[in-house]
């Protein structure tokens, strides 16, 4: 009943495509995702939702502030749930893992640079690319 509510909130319909569009991302183990992960966990779980409908609902969950995306280095469109609270990416260049954090002393510094260069930060978006412990393992 939440994730109705939760659209009707935001002005959407409760369609089948985005309520269950919407539980992927609310209770899937992977975070950040594309539209093709998306379509290949609908396909995975039988379900007849096609890729451009895939990718009309993300369009519309963005527009909506219910998803945020990111470039990442693949090019590609990737999503996360928007919890209203900031964080910073990085990104493995050999598996593609991302994983967040977040650095007080790292805001910190960004808003200071910008106060002494005469800015106002509004927004920013920091992504570090790197090798994961998984795949510095491997090599």
């Amino acid at each position: 009943m939440a994730n109705i509510d939760e659209l009707k909130n935001t002005g959407l319909k409760a369609t089948l495509p985005r309520l269950k569009i919407l539980e992927i991302f609310q209770t899937g183990s992977q975070r950040h995702m594309t539209a093709e992960d998306v379509f290949r966990v609908l396909l995975n779980e039988h379900s007849d939702i096609g890729l451009a409908t895939v990718y009309r609902v993300l369009t519309q969950f963005e527009q909506a502030g219910i998803l945020e995306r990111s470039h990442f280095e693949s090019g590609k469109a990737v999503y996360e749930l928007n919890e209203g609270t900031h964080h910073d990416h990085l990104i493995c260049t050999s598996c593609g893992k991302v994983e967040e954090f977040y650095d007080a002393e790292i805001e910190r510094r960004q808003q200071m640079i910008s106060k002494d260069k005469g800015w106002i930060l509004q927004d920013h978006a920091m992504s570090l690319y790197g090798l994961c412990g998984d795949c510095v393992k491997k090599r």
